[in-house]
């Protein structure tokens, strides 16, 4: 339901209005958004268009979120953006054959239901900056409530659990392909938000999810997208990635398979996660100078991908959400990349470890949150972090490795889409 004008906005404070016409608040979201997921982009630019409360009525809502869960205090909101790569709907039915093709991702059978992106972002109350941190696939971590399992990807955790929860009402007699799927997705979203929540240790107040489709679809409404590569690339066999170096428009295909591309890549995932940041910021960009947020047919095309692609979690005001976004002057905005450890191989499968409390204390620091400290096992006293995660290298180091086991974040993809510059990555 849509709150009234006037009532408690998204962000704990009250929204301000009449600050200009509907394409200036767009304009100014654009760069806000450039830190969110597809999904979120969509959204924003959407608000110049909506009126209140159908733009909300046409998600797909989610209860993954716990009415009892840790909420952020002071008005500051943390929102975890998912990307699923699967190749079926919602009520499990596989993607029509011409969408697949142009996915070059496989049939239904194929990508199970990993959440390959994975981007927790935080927005203070006061607006001035907002952090966008990406999770890398791969990270070794641990689960709960999914049988045979105590780690595992975090990519991992949403089709895990929803296999078990499927398996599980299929012994009770439950043969409706669609309830199982619905409640297996469900039980996947909420398995995702907590293993998020326990590697970062920060509370999760709103998610949205979208698909492969979703990028695709988004790419297409748009007419490609532009992207920038430092080296030519070619990954016939996995993504369909084949570019020349320097700057280029992608269509829609193109797109998709530059934000899936890892094979073939430096520094692998580490490098898809750099990719899919320059192509949030790429699209922003063009969202802004291309006159999508003065065309109606346009902007409608938009809130048709957003709502045929995009789950949002329940009680999201995403009209009250957008307005507050709109009133704010513009704020900085950082991406950073959760550092990893080193590479391993558990059980066959190539993994990520990773320092948990270390990752805490950081995502504390990033986030404006209390900074929680190590305490020794054996003495009870309390510990500072290791010399490697104790400066801002731990989110941003040199761009080449000097050996497998010594991966390297990268350097974040700057987010200024002011300018004609489009982000170069690898």
């Amino acid at each position: 339901m849509v709150e009234p004008s006037g009532g408690r906005d998204e962000l704990g404070g009250r929204g301000r209005r009449g600050r200009g016409s509907a394409g200036r608040v767009a304009r100014r979201l654009v760069k806000v958004v450039a830190a969110v997921l597809s999904a979120a982009v969509v959204v924003a630019t959407a608000y110049g268009w909506s009126t209140a409360g159908s733009f909300d009525a046409g998600f797909l809502r989610s209860r993954a979120i716990e009415d009892d869960a840790p909420h952020s205090l002071g008005g500051d909101l943390n929102i975890l953006l998912i990307g699923l790569d699967t190749r079926r709907d919602q009520n499990g039915n596989e993607l029509p054959a011409e969408v697949l093709d142009q996915l070059h991702a496989g049939d239904g059978d194929e990508g199970g239901y990993n959440a390959n992106t994975l981007i927790l972002v935080h927005i203070p109350a006061a607006m001035d900056k907002i952090v966008a941190v990406s999770i890398p696939r791969d990270d070794y971590v641990p689960v709960t409530g999914i049988p045979g399992y105590t780690h595992a990807k975090i990519k991992e955790a949403y089709g895990l659990k929803k296999a078990a929860v499927q398996d599980q009402l299929i012994a009770r007699g439950v043969t409706d392909q669609r309830k199982l799927e619905q409640a297996g997705r469900e039980a996947g979203r909420a398995s995702t938000v907590a293993a998020v929540r326990d590697l970062t240790g920060v509370p999760i107040d709103r998610f949205a999810e979208v698909t492969l489709a979703g990028f695709y679809d988004l790419a297409a409404a748009l007419g490609g997208v532009e992207v920038c590569l430092n080296k030519p690339v070619q990954d016939s066999e996995f993504s369909g990635a084949d570019f020349p170096a320097g700057r280029q428009q992608l269509d829609p295909a193109q797109a998709l398979a530059f934000v899936r591309q890892r094979h073939g890549l430096e520094n692998g995932d580490l490098d898809r996660t750099h990719r899919q940041q320059a192509f949030l910021t790429s699209v922003a960009r063009q969202l802004r100078s291309a006159g999508t947020l003065t065309d109606p047919g346009k902007l409608s095309a938009l809130m048709d991908v957003a709502h045929r692609n995009i789950v949002l979690s329940d009680g999201w005001n995403m009209t009250e959400f957008v307005r507050t976004l709109g009133a704010a002057d513009d704020p900085e905005v950082e991406f950073r990349t959760l550092p990893v450890l080193r590479y391993d191989v558990i059980n066959g499968q190539d993994v990520n470890i990773v320092d948990r409390s270390a990752i805490r204390r950081e995502m504390a620091a990033a986030f404006g949150m209390p900074v929680p400290t190590s305490t020794s096992a054996r003495t009870g006293r309390r510990t500072e972090p290791p010399a490697a995660w104790s400066t801002a290298g731990a989110w941003q180091t040199s761009t080449t490795v000097s050996e497998p086991k010594t991966p390297d974040a990268g350097k974040p993809v700057r987010s200024d889409i002011t300018s004609d510059q489009v982000p170069c990555v690898n």
